[in-house]
């Protein structure tokens, strides 16, 4: 436990030895990670920073516990590096994640002290025999050779080696039999490169076909930017169930303050505890995201009303839409339709939100909202803007068919309170008022024909896919400053010349160690962290 300065606020930078020591069992967490250990395959949808690397590498730890006993072997997969793949081979997603998968279930099956002799089943899922003890396997070179081709465009990675999926159910069957392996549990992490649907389609492709007595899938994804592709049948195929929590709870503040008690020392403790309320008014800004949570404390630095309410004016002010308009820049192929969803929300839905709390506080009465509705005949373009604006956590899906004024049906969406709150002239007062009587019945409205609905239609067009092999070049020349990390450890990137994206990317273990006071084991960790922060900004 430490001061916010010391929060961990990704599971990447967690030993997976450590996770279960930071994981709150909150009633719906809990659920998710049990349905993630049975049979059926589940697909978590949840925006940055809520928790999904999280859930996946607890219910990891958790059936590696009891692994004696059940026969079920975990295997964790990230594909955070997708974003990286960039060959001339039109399958490259596919044969990247086949070599990746084999390789994982390799270490796993040695990692839990089971033989990996080398029949015709582990020469499958190794590429061929394995040429000396501890030698990488060729399916982990080709792999690796994916995770680099971003270095030369155009690259070709020799795939013969990789098993057609047939192949590959046919090895798993003899491992689990051989083996005495009831199944192998996938948890697939960072599933694809949200702007990529190629990739998309082509990873749900695979998780449907991979389904079989031996082997269960599962998988985190981002809500709204997910394309499952033509094959893939969500009410058939996989169980998709959304990690939001629920600020209407009375446990709700409860369960963000243990969040937080996970990694706060005793000083901070006491604070949070005295200062009940200033700790409230964040927990409802952040609207249940626990990374956002973490990320303001620190920000703050200390719990004071000053403080805190400065953080919640320009946090969610700036900061958090900064987040969002970058991904126009980035991506610039959606930006018309990014544009047009902050303007609807700045423009629209935030002041009517507003008023309509403030009208109700003026008249005594006990409802409060941050929730609106919109027509299920809105343009589509419409709904893609909402459902970028999901991926980034501003905007959250609750449920669809919801009936409205005059008996309409449309969809439900709540709109992240520190948001809301941040034009206010005291955002704290502001959310202490409303978080008693936030009621989903209550719902800002805006119908098929609403004035702006028709502007964003003629805007978009056709729906774009981005290439992003095309301006991949351009992002890794990205200063590190875009990068999501303190200033500290931009201020030692910094100190050893790199400035890029493509640097921190490239850079070693010992270039790290250039920085002043900068040791072997604070090296590694400045690298990890750079490296994760690098991979995430690519991948949206």
């Amino acid at each position: 436990m430490g001061s916010p300065q010391d929060f961990i606020i990704r599971t990447e930078d967690v030993k997976v030895e450590d996770v279960l020591d930071l994981f709150v069992p909150i009633q719906r967490d809990r659920e998710l990670v049990d349905k993630l250990k049975s049979t059926s395959p589940i697909v978590i949808e949840g925006s940055r920073g809520t928790g999904k690397s999280l859930l996946l590498r607890v219910c990891e730890q958790e059936q590696l516990a009891e692994f004696a006993q059940s026969k079920v072997l975990p295997i964790y997969v990230s594909f955070s590096r997708s974003s990286l793949i960039n060959t001339g081979d039109p399958q490259q997603f596919l044969h990247w994640m086949l070599s990746s998968l084999c390789s994982r279930i390799l270490r796993a099956i040695s990692q839990v002290g089971l033989s990996a002799s080398p029949t015709e089943a582990i020469k499958t899922l190794s590429g061929g025999a394995v040429e000396r003890p501890g030698a990488k396997t060729r399916l982990e070179i080709i792999a690796e050779q994916f995770e680099i081709s971003y270095k030369k465009q155009g690259v070709n990675v020799d795939t013969a080696n990789v098993p057609t999926v047939e192949k590959f159910k046919d090895a798993i069957e003899d491992i689990c039999r051989a083996l005495n392996l009831n199944r192998f549990n996938v948890l697939f992490d960072e599933a694809a490169h949200i702007f990529r649907p190629e990739q998309q389609r082509q990873f749900f492709t695979l998780f449907r076909d991979l389904r079989s007595p031996y082997m269960t899938c599962n998988a985190a994804v981002y809500p709204g930017v997910t394309v499952y592709g033509d094959t893939f049948e969500t009410t058939h195929d996989a169980q998709i169930l959304s990690l939001n929590r629920d600020v209407t709870s009375s446990e709700y503040v409860g369960q963000m303050r243990e969040i937080v008690f996970k990694q706060a020392d005793s000083k901070l403790q006491e604070i949070i505890t005295r200062q009940g309320d200033l700790f409230s008014a964040l927990a409802y800004a952040v609207s249940g995201n626990p990374r956002l949570l973490l990320k303001t404390i620190a920000l703050a630095g200390v719990i004071r009303s000053t403080e805190i309410g400065t953080v919640i004016k320009e946090f969610f002010r700036d900061a958090i839409w900064s987040e969002h308009s970058g991904l126009g820049e980035r991506y610039p192929g959606h930006k018309s339709i990014i544009d047009w969803g902050r303007t609807f929300v700045e423009r629209f839905v935030i002041p009517n939100t507003i008023d309509r709390n403030q009208a109700w506080s003026r008249e005594q009465r006990s409802e409060r909202t941050c929730f609106f509705w919109i027509h299920r005949d809105a343009p589509e373009a419409v709904y893609e803007g909402l459902r970028l604006l999901m991926y980034t956590g501003i905007v959250t899906r609750l449920d669809s068919g919801i009936v409205a004024t005059r008996g309409e049906i449309g969809t439900r969406y709540a709109v992240n309170i520190g948001c809301v709150a941040s034009p206010t002239s005291n955002p704290i007062a502001f959310i202490t008022d409303i978080r008693n009587g936030l009621s989903v019945k209550r719902f800002t409205e805006y119908g098929a024909n609403f004035q702006t609905f028709s502007d964003v239609a003629a805007a978009v067009g056709d729906k774009i896919e981005a290439d992003v092999s095309n301006i991949l070049a351009d992002l890794l020349n990205q200063p590190i400053d875009v990068l999501d990390l303190s200033e500290h450890q931009k201020s030692a990137l910094a100190s050893i010349r790199i400035e890029t994206l493509g640097q921190a990317l490239n850079s070693t273990e010992a270039d790290f160690m250039k920085a002043d006071y900068i040791g072997p084991k604070r090296s590694r960790r400045i690298m990890n962290v750079a490296t994760a922060a690098v991979i995430e900004y690519l991948s949206g």
